[in-house]
């Protein structure tokens, strides 16, 4: 028997630097070097887009995701590069955000 993937996950332009999967939701969560969060169904559709919030972004300043974890809950919290920590709903709606100067990993 071979393994095959269950669905190919599109959207990215760039490489992915962190990803999450919320089995309890069917939901994937992934981050590009460049770009935005997606939410994919396990079936590989596009569901939604998490943006930053506005005030940071621009071209000067590129969020960054470096890492991601979801909650049953239908909570998404995204840690970028620069100290930002950001919560989501499940609908990509921002709910809060936290700024830190502690390293995390």
């Amino acid at each position: 028997d071979f393994a095959t993937p269950r669905a190919i996950l599109t959207g990215h332009d760039y490489e992915i630097t962190c990803a999450a999967i919320c089995a309890e939701l069917g939901l994937v969560i992934s981050g590009s070097k460049e770009g935005p969060c997606l939410i994919h169904s396990m079936n590989g559709d596009l569901l939604r887009t998490l943006e930053g919030p506005e005030r940071l972004q621009g071209p000067e300043s590129c969020l960054r995701p470096k890492l991601i974890q979801a909650s049953r809950e239908g909570h998404c919290v995204i840690y970028y590069e620069n100290g930002l920590f950001c919560v989501f709903s499940v609908n990509g709606r921002l709910q809060a955000t936290m700024e830190t100067d502690d390293k995390i990993r």
